[in-house]
């Protein structure tokens, strides 16, 4: 096509996801090794897939109040009145991924910068960058900690957000406790909000992850979803908390942007939000003690304690993973290269959010692409 591009200038720096890119390889392949995807290998539970089904039915299907259901919303602050003894403003959006892209369009300003730990979810540079933000990468090789004095060290006179996310994804990390305050602090020093992705809490095995909310919550967003809880990941619903400024700016664009989240789905979730899934997480424990046992002494990795992640370094045969990932491709075994996650290409990433026997046999072709 001749003439002028039409596609604006934002989207021209954003190539296709890693993990994308990972996940349509592996539909093309005759029975992949696929431990890519992070996405839980579990149903949704009997009883949530019926209150949605009951919902549909009775002709709950039209839209909701901008904010979502006021049930599922009064169900949200009752939780977190109980967890923190805290009463934010609420509302109900697309997933913790459509709360990212509202909270970084409502507080960010062209050339404002937003603190981020590198490795990071895939998506937070991008969201950043398309509202205008400056995503400012502080290193935390080679434990995956937070390692405040770092992030100190990076405030200038233009930051105005740090996002943080734990249990981390990719790897699979719960922050400490006390790091966790020390960036509290640093925000209330500053004057910065302090956004945390909470999308795995309810996933951790030996213990709790630390929320911002527990040392600063007047200047804390809290994003959490029902997808990697409850398997609900296509139903796309989770919510925000925080200041009541920031929420009503977030619900004007979400209002514009996405009218509502679904209605039937939110049934779903008010119906997820009173559901035991510790047996699921107990499963889990069990899966990320087989692939940790699995891969000892073959690769190095940081012993994760929430998700589903493990986050190995390459084999020291390998120049870096992309070209480990080439190698694993040819023997039809499907991971994230590091460099979806990371300004460095060094590690990669396994989801044992899957059978036994695909994570025994992950780990085997591993064990051979490392001899």
């Amino acid at each position: 096509m001749g003439g002028r591009s039409f596609l604006a200038d934002r989207v021209k720096t954003i190539g296709v996801s890693g993990i994308r890119r990972i996940f349509d390889l592996g539909a093309q392949l005759a029975d992949p090794t696929d431990l890519s995807i992070g996405q839980p290998d579990f149903a949704v539970p009997a009883n949530v897939k019926k209150a949605m089904i009951r919902a549909i039915e009775a002709d709950r299907n039209g839209y909701t109040t901008t904010r979502g259901l006021p049930e599922l919303r009064a169900r949200i602050s009752r939780q977190l009145k109980e967890e923190f003894d805290w009463e934010p403003d609420v509302f109900v959006t697309l997933g913790v991924s459509g709360g990212l892209v509202l909270a970084a369009l409502a507080c960010l300003n062209p050339g404002d910068e937003v603190l981020i730990s590198d490795p990071y979810f895939v998506s937070y540079p991008h969201l950043i960058r398309l509202a205008g933000g400056v995503p400012v990468f502080v290193d935390t090789y080679d434990d995956f900690q937070l390692h405040p004095e770092r992030f100190a060290s990076a405030v200038t006179a233009r930051t105005k957000m740090i996002l943080v996310g734990s249990p981390g994804n990719p790897t699979g990390v719960v922050y400490r406790d006390e790091d966790i305050h020390a960036l509290a602090e640093l925000a209330r020093k500053h004057d910065l909000l302090i956004v945390s992705d909470e999308i795995y809490n309810m996933l951790t095995y030996d213990g709790p992850s630390p929320s911002p909310v527990k040392f600063a919550p007047e200047r804390a967003l809290l994003l959490r979803g029902y997808g990697k809880s409850y398997a609900l990941t296509g139903w796309r619903l989770g919510f925000a908390a925080g200041p009541a400024d920031v929420i009503t700016e977030m619900a004007k664009l979400h209002q514009f942007m996405y009218v509502c989240a679904p209605q039937p789905g939110q049934f779903g979730a008010l119906e997820a939000m009173d559901t035991d899934m510790s047996a699921q997480v107990a499963d889990y424990r069990r899966k990320r003690d087989l692939v940790c046992g699995l891969l000892d002494g073959i690769v190095d990795f940081v012993r994760p304690s929430g998700g589903f992640y493990v986050f190995p370094k390459v084999p020291s045969k390998y120049q870096n993973a992309t070209e480990f990932i080439a190698a694993a491709i040819e023997h039809k075994f499907l991971v994230i290269p590091g460099e979806a996650f990371s300004r460095r290409d060094t590690h990669f990433r396994i989801s044992y959010a899957a059978a036994d026997d695909r994570i025994r046999r992950g780990c085997e072709i591993i064990r051979t692409l490392a001899k």
